[in-house]
């Protein structure tokens, strides 16, 4: 039997979200039903950012509130779930295996990139997650070779999520609008969509070159660590199809989509 796992993309939009995601949470949500239910989980964040890959190994991690400005509730979720200390060592001996420098960190918790949608994807906590930093100095290609060394964990119950935002301009978002009205703006979905069509159409080189190619791909993404995390997980699944899961936009310039890559 076939037991090898696809891997996702999350856009994880505001950390408003954790005090209720709807429709939201109902696409993260969504994911667990398509799986059979992991060993753990691999999650990879644009909110960890080193010069080298980084595994943390904490046994219990910590829950990181790594923002400023929002309601008082917000900085007391907690979500408590155990680590998985083995799937570090692992990651670091797949890397290790082709001469990829990485560490790992004895106790880094979870981000909000992290713990918000895994809360509403696994409200019990009941997988083990492991984090894995990504490399903002680094390019798509860098991101996407290193998804491809963590590609034989799909075959060993480990779920690779990869979490950042398919959109990515703070300086533009309409803080007026309810994260449920579905807006967007054109710059926006004109981003959306050159993506979801070289996504569909498996065309890596044009993916790899977005910078260039894409329709207001500066402006999508002033910096690119919010879509780096993409990469990884369609390295990982560089054999398999990627299918949109989930379109949608929230605060008029945060496009939310949701991608399977097997």
């Amino acid at each position: 039997m076939n037991t090898r796992l696809p891997t996702y993309f999350v856009s994880h939009g505001s950390p408003m979200l954790a005090l209720g995601a709807g429709r939201f949470g109902k696409a993260w949500q969504d994911i667990t039903q398509e799986i059979t239910p992991p060993k753990a989980i691999l999650m990879v964040s644009a909110h960890w950012g080193t010069l080298a890959p980084v595994a943390s190994a904490a046994e219990k991690p910590e829950t990181i509130h790594d923002f400023g400005g929002f309601p008082r509730a917000l900085f007391e979720i907690q979500y408590p779930v155990p680590g998985a200390p083995w799937l570090a060592e692992r990651v670091a001996e797949l890397l290790q295996a082709e001469n990829w420098p990485v560490t790992i960190h004895p106790d880094r918790g979870l981000d909000h990139g992290a713990w918000v949608p895994l809360q509403e994807m696994y409200p019990m906590g009941e997988v083990p997650v492991t984090q894995l930093s990504i490399q903002p100095r680094q390019d798509p290609e860098y991101h996407y070779r290193l998804g491809q060394l963590l590609a034989p964990l799909r075959d060993e119950g480990v779920l690779i999520i990869s979490s950042g935002s398919m959109t990515h301009n703070l300086g533009d978002i309409d803080w007026h609008l309810g994260e449920e009205d579905p807006s967007i703006a054109p710059w926006a979905e004109a981003f959306q969509s050159w993506m979801h069509e070289r996504l569909d159409n498996k065309d890596i080189p044009a993916l790899m070159d977005y910078r260039k190619q894409a329709p207001y791909a500066v402006h999508a993404h002033p910096s690119d660590e919010h879509l780096l995390p993409l990469y990884v997980t369609l390295g990982a699944a560089s054999d398999a199809p990627a299918t949109r899961t989930f379109a949608g936009a929230m605060l008029g310039t945060l496009a939310m989509d949701v991608y399977r890559f097997g």
